[in-house]
């Protein structure tokens, strides 16, 4: 029998305190990872890393903040010796419209889902080289298709598919493998708290098309992030039936595509402005780290929420 190309290598992944994270990282562990866990909720890593077992390590890090991300991979580096594998997957998503959000919660969407990426691929990418590994980057179906709502959200998640596409380029011939993967809606802790939260949002939810409106389990997710790692694939899509919408994706960004849509979200939108408003926050229950504009709060590496 083949050797489980997952056994025995390290793994630093970003974000793993809580959903898509957290169950890629017990999966990982499963198939004999090594696992650098990296991300904020300090009690929550520790704890995981106990759960998994001896052998792992876990760090506090906002990938925000630049000095942090180079002291995890410092510190990953001095624990194993080196990185064979690492996933980019720390993201926040805000709710409500760029109208009723506080630009700081726009622009903090966009540093920890993008920028955040770029800084945790930079500060890794010697070691990962030097092992011809291999990096998952975490964007999302809302790369293939716009909702209101999710504006800084669904530019960053095309931000880390592109980011992706020119980096793979940049380092296949050094023997480094990119791959890309596209979650929709994942039923995280995030997810549950938008739900709960707008109930607009869950209206859309059950009108959205096909892959688009599907919500999956955690562990289907992560199943497919660690099945993808093990045959370093270039893109993976959860549900797998997004696939063949990503071909076809300027569809859903034309012009007849605004105007089948027009006279829903001249409804939609005002009543989500006018639950964001009423809430009075643009993140949800569980989301951590510090404050961001006039009773925000926002996450700055844990898991993906994700969404469509």
């Amino acid at each position: 029998m083949a050797a489980d190309p997952i056994s025995g290598k390290v793994v630093l992944v970003t974000g793993p305190a809580r959903g898509i994270g957290e169950e890629t990282a017990r999966q990982l562990s499963a198939r004999g990872a090594r696992l650098s866990l990296v991300g904020m909720e300090p009690a929550r890593l520790e704890t995981l890393a106990a759960e998994l077992g001896p052998g792992h390590a876990w760090f506090e890090c906002d990938v925000t903040d630049q000095a942090a991300v180079d002291r995890a991979v410092a510190g990953t580096v001095r624990h194993f010796g080196g990185i064979d594998v690492v996933i980019a997957n720390a993201g926040i998503a805000s709710n409500g419209t760029v109208a009723v959000t506080p630009v700081d919660a726009l622009v903090r969407v966009l540093e920890v889902n993008l920028i955040g990426v770029v800084r945790t691929v930079s500060a890794t990418l010697a070691h990962v080289t030097g092992r011809k590994g291999y990096y998952l980057l975490v964007s999302s179906a809302s790369a293939l298709a716009p909702l209101p709502g999710m504006s800084t959200y669904a530019a960053s998640k095309i931000g880390v598919e592109h980011f992706g596409a020119v980096l793979r380029l940049e380092v296949g011939h050094k023997g480094v493998a990119v791959g890309v993967a596209h979650p929709a809606w994942i039923d995280t802790d995030l997810v549950r708290d938008t739900r709960r939260d707008l109930k607009s949002f869950e209206r859309t939810l059950g009108r959205l098309p096909g892959p688009f409106g599907t919500v999956t389990t955690v562990q289907a997710c992560a199943a497919a992030f660690v099945d993808g790692i093990a045959r370093r694939r270039r893109k993976i899509y959860v549900p797998r039936s997004l696939a063949p919408l990503a071909g076809i994706r300027q569809i859903f960004w034309s012009g007849l595509s605004d105007r089948a849509m027009a006279r829903q979200l001249a409804r939609r939108v005002p009543e989500m402005e006018a639950e964001v408003r009423a809430l009075g926050r643009s993140f949800g229950e569980h989301s951590v780290g510090p404050q961001v504009g006039t009773a925000t709060s926002h996450q700055a590496a844990t898991a993906n929420p994700d969404g469509a």
